[in-house]
């Protein structure tokens, strides 16, 4: 594998000498080596070390968060993709949303289609998704549904991205720990973490969370949702759902 120097590098990264130089400084990125002459030179190791960072920094993540991340012994670079893929996505079919929306007051303005105050808005209603999570989740119970609104709404909008991002990491495990079948340990410990993550709304019991998991499915709002992750997630959850509430029944 060739090595590439600062400059190399940096040229291909798209970033400059000086932040690969500052990144070696906080012990961010080291270089393979360093030769004789002080010039510092990346192998493929750092190559995508780098590109973890850089993906990262594209979520807005701080250059101090991203480095407790990498220094965890237990950090696997595969299971990171997958949780950046989840990520990515997200944002890109919020993206898209959002597109269709200047679409639609594009045509509006014209005088083509109206559009109402409340198609403007909807786009921007980070509230959205969540209540349509809460709504599978509460089982139409209304006592349920008043306690979780109060619950989520108690969050500060930091706690809620930092939820939202928790249940992406999930997700993005799942999907890494597919291959391994719905029983496997992994899965389930998948399974058991999302759970536990349900508390932040309400806790459920274990027919909800087969229910849950059927909604995922059945409803075509959260199939949708679910399919721009990766169409298997889905009927993969139910699979490994069921498989959890057999064990936790037995």
């Amino acid at each position: 594998m060739p090595m590439f120097t600062v400059k190399q590098l940096s040229q291909m990264a798209g970033i400059t000498p000086r932040t690969l130089r500052y990144y070696d400084k906080i012990g961010l990125l080291k270089p393979s080596r360093v030769g004789e002459n002080g010039y510092r030179y990346y192998g493929e190791q750092a190559w995508l070390r780098l590109q973890q960072i850089l993906l990262y920094r594209e979520l807005d993540m701080p250059l101090e968060a991203i480095q407790k991340i990498l220094r965890r012994p237990d950090f696997d670079v595969l299971s990171a993709l997958e949780q950046h893929k989840v990520q990515l996505r997200q944002r890109a079919a919020r993206m898209e949303r959002l597109i269709h929306t200047v679409d639609e007051t594009i045509s509006h303005l014209k005088g083509n289609q109206p559009m109402s105050p409340k198609q403007l808005f909807d786009v921007f209603n980070e509230k959205q998704q969540a209540e349509y999570e809460k709504e599978a989740m509460q089982m139409y119970d209304p006592e349920v549904v008043k306690a979780s609104y109060k619950k989520w709404n108690s969050y500060s909008k930091a706690e809620k991205q930092r939820i939202g991002e928790e249940g992406n990491a999930i997700y993005a495990e799942l999907l890494a720990a597919m291959p391994k079948g719905a029983a496997s340990a992994e899965v389930q410990a998948c399974i058991e973490r999302w759970r536990r993550h349900m508390d932040y709304f309400w806790t459920p019991n274990l027919e909800q969370l087969l229910g849950l998991a059927n909604g995922y499915n059945d409803d075509p709002r959260f199939k949708a949702n679910f399919d721009k992750i990766d169409p298997r997630l889905a009927p993969f959850m139910r699979e490994a759902v069921a498989v959890y509430v057999e064990r936790q029944k037995g």
